[in-house]
């Protein structure tokens, strides 16, 4: 399966990111994938985790809040 490029895709901004628009996290779907990316540096690559790696991640993330 083909991961499709950067431009291509529907990236989100979290809804966590606040009004001032400070430090964003944007994702997007990635055939099957999630793709994360900094919004305030969106040309400057992006993560490629699986749906499994991502949830862990904000699972970790949620435990330190």
């Amino acid at each position: 399966m083909k991961t499709p490029q950067p431009s291509q895709v529907h990236w989100r901004k979290s809804t966590h990111s606040g009004a001032d628009e400070g430090n964003c996290v944007e994702v997007a779907d990635l055939n099957g994938r999630v793709g994360v990316r900094d919004s305030k540096d969106p040309d400057a690559g992006h993560l490629t985790l699986t749906r499994q790696d991502f949830a862990d991640l904000l699972a970790v993330l949620g435990a330190r809040g």
